[in-house]
């Protein structure tokens, strides 16, 4: 399972920096900061602004937030300013972030391994109807999003998360982000091993650790134990996967260096088996790597998949080994292919008998009322836990055979669909123009009209289609919905129709990450030319669904095909 590690559909590997030019590496340059971000960073850490927050913000209000404040540290608190309404998505490059600035905030929960109780769940509902216009948003990295925020009701938000064990910090900033977990950690019946014991040590030692708070850039981490590889591994910083060593046992395979945004690369196996006693220190060799090597100069550089690129994995390797652990790592094996879809959605048998209930909002939007109909089905049915998935999506588990049929009801009458339709449960958007001051488009709508659309123009060959077809909807060129790994990926645009500038997307086709349809990884392909309008989104990929299955050969994906065929049939 070696996946492709290209840039973009153009086969260039990415580009490290110049030779002989400072790259800002702690461990190579020193520590004189060579950028605006790096000035401020020293001069005061994102986590020293949560005083200030509850002592002097909350209290005097938005207008006396200073600017590094408002635009830098605040996010090591999960906090961003939202998009002000009515600016459209030609303006977005044009504005500067003041400008775009609205004085009300999104906040993030980080929720590490997506895991939730009744108790914590009914606590989000609450914030929401209290504190955020009844939004809530389910993210691809299994986060709950608030919007509408006041700065004013920050350290109440705060007070009640931390009094059922949540927290927001870290979730946003150059820190060590959520980590991603697998839905199914320690009750499927075919799971590897547990990776919930590593996640809570990672995040009680490290997260809001000072030393790992100043990082080049965020860092991404997911861990999984289950053999449907169910946590996007090949996009992520770093990724532990579950695996059998021959002679070791159970434990992990490390792989390093995954992300996509504007310079999409996939992460590579290093090589080494980890075992569950050592994941911790391993997690933690790997991100302080990346905070004295990783590249401060440029922010458009300082990801660790650039690192990466210049060093390769073998260098990486060595590092790891000789600086940060003081001793070798045995070899591993790779993880085997997925053994079942990693969405987990439909009825399942959990090993002690019970059930686990996978279920689809559409493209991840709830609310409140939502979240609180969700914790009175749960309560309902007698089970005190849900988790969210990186792909949208929750999950309800230990759920008693008895109370199935009624659990399930009362999902689908809250819009959580245990059955979706391939279009539903394939398709995946960001939160786009509406909130978002990157955005170009708007996103949520565009995808819940396109799947509601296609839902009815393909009823007549929805039956043929046997595997997934993945459609992700993203705002701006950053790929929060990781459109170069989806069958169809829309990377938001003006586009000009007879003069005119509409809302819409370039298209990406034929990308994946490894899955129970597909053995390893790979970057979409973009057609030249190739673009569509939001209101058009719906015919495009009518056009191309049909397409595909008149064309295909037995047993063919999408992605094959999207990757075989001419450009001429792809427009």
């Amino acid at each position: 399972m070696t996946a492709q590690t290209t840039e973009g559909t153009t086969g260039r590997a990415l580009r490290p920096p110049r030779a002989g030019r400072s790259n800002g590496q702690w461990a190579v340059d020193g520590r004189e900061p060579l950028n605006p971000n790096e000035v401020w960073k020293q001069e005061d850490g994102g986590l020293n602004v949560r005083e200030r927050i509850e002592q002097i913000y909350s209290r005097d209000g938005f207008a006396s937030i200073p600017p590094q404040d408002l635009s830098g540290r605040f996010r090591w608190w999960g906090l961003y300013t939202q998009r002000k309404p009515g600016i459209d998505g030609g303006r977005t490059a044009q504005l500067d972030d003041t400008e775009l600035s609205d004085e009300y905030f999104m906040l993030r929960v980080r929720l590490d391994g997506g895991a939730l109780t009744l108790h914590q769940l009914r606590v989000l509902a609450d914030i929401s109807h209290d504190f955020a216009r009844g939004t809530a948003d389910i993210s691809d990295r299994q986060n709950i999003q608030y919007h509408w925020i006041r700065v004013e009701d920050v350290p109440e938000i705060w007070r009640r998360l931390e009094a059922v064990g949540l927290q927001t910090t870290e979730a946003c900033g150059d820190t060590p982000r959520v980590i991603l977990g697998s839905p199914l950690a320690g009750i499927a019946a075919d799971e590897i091993l547990d990776p919930t014991p590593v996640i809570d040590e990672i995040t009680r030692r490290f997260v809001g650790d000072p030393e790992l708070a100043n990082l080049p850039r965020k860092f991404k981490s997911a861990i999984t134990g289950h053999p449907s590889l169910d946590v996007v591994h090949e996009i992520n910083d770093i990724s532990l996967v579950g695996v059998v060593h021959p002679e070791l046992g159970a434990g992990y395979d490390l792989w390093v260096g995954g992300g996509l945004s504007t310079a999409p690369r996939l992460a590579e196996r290093i090589g080494v088996f980890v075992a569950p006693d050592e994941a911790a220190e391993v997690w933690l060799g790997v991100i302080r790597i990346f905070r004295d090597y990783g590249y401060r100069r440029m922010r458009t550089k300082a990801r660790l998949k650039f690192l990466l690129a210049e060093w390769g994995p073998a260098k990486f390797r060595e590092v790891l080994e000789t600086e940060y652990l003081a001793r070798a790592l045995p070899d591993g094996p790779p993880p085997a292919p997925a053994s079942t879809p990693g969405d987990h959605v439909g009825i399942h048998l959990q090993k002690d008998g019970n059930h686990y209930v996978g279920a689809a909002p559409v493209v991840g939007r709830v609310s409140g009322d939502v979240l609180t109909g969700l914790a009175d089905v749960m309560e309902a049915a007698g089970t005190d836990r849900v988790r969210l998935t990186p792909h949208q999506k929750l999950v309800v588990l230990d759920v008693p055979p008895a109370r199935l049929d009624d659990l399930v009801t009362g999902l689908e009458n809250l819009g959580l669909s245990v059955a979706p339709s391939p279009f539903r449960r394939h398709t995946m958007a960001c939160t786009g123009i509406e909130f978002c001051k990157l955005a170009i488009v708007e996103t949520k709508a565009a995808a819940a009209t396109a799947i509601a659309e296609l839902e009815q123009r393909l009823a007549d060959v929805t039956a043929q289609i046997d595997a997934p077809v993945t459609l992700n909807v993203n705002g701006c060129p950053n790929s929060c919905a990781r459109i170069q790994v989806a069958d169809i990926g829309l990377k938001g645009m003006i586009v000009t129709v007879d003069d005119v500038q509409q809302p819409g997307f370039q298209v990406h086709l034929g990308g994946g990450l490894a899955s129970a349809d597909r053995d390893e990884a790979g970057l979409g392909r973009t057609v030249r030319g190739l673009k569509v309008t939001a209101a058009d989104l719906p015919d495009l990929v009518e056009r191309l669904v049909r397409r595909w299955l008149d064309q295909r050969a037995p047993g063919e994906t999408f992605a094959t095909w999207a990757h075989r065929v001419d450009e001429e049939e792809l427009r």
